[in-house]
């Protein structure tokens, strides 16, 4: 049994192995707040790595998980106020960008990107955290 010590808090989790090997949720809310943790393109089903070589479609795939978890609790799109991108080599920032863009390019949070990650698998190119403010918690 385990004993939740803030009961308030919203937890979101997949089938990524990541999540269960070192005890963490793909994304927490309290209150108006939504965490999201660091996201690959590891498959929320099947707990594959998808898109290994690509750094574009990775980010896309991380962008989409992120914006599914912010949905199921209880966000949007628009409510994403930051992110930050992890990205193993600098030659991929572009187009890391050009899928930050696709994803939140209208909601404009602020960014930061930093080039010269090193990730659990080697496959892995791109890591991208965010959070979001759910301002319809207030009724505004």
């Amino acid at each position: 049994m385990s004993i939740n010590p803030h009961p308030e808090s919203q937890r979101f989790q997949t089938a990524n192995p990541y999540e269960k090997l070192f005890g963490y949720s793909r994304a927490v809310r309290r209150g108006p707040l939504i965490a999201v943790s660091g996201t690959t393109s590891i498959d929320p089903v099947s707990g594959q790595l998808r898109f290994p070589g690509s750094a574009y479609e990775q980010a896309r795939a991380a962008f989409a998980e992120i914006i599914r978890a912010v949905e199921e609790l209880g966000g949007a799109p628009q409510d994403v106020v930051r992110v930050r991108m992890y990205v193993t080599e600098s030659s991929d920032a572009d187009s890391v960008g050009k899928a930050l863009k696709e994803a939140l390019g209208e909601v404009g949070p602020a960014a930061t990107m930093i080039v010269g990650a090193r990730f659990v698998s080697q496959d892995m190119l791109v890591e991208i955290e965010a959070d979001a403010f759910v301002v319809a918690s207030f009724g505004l």
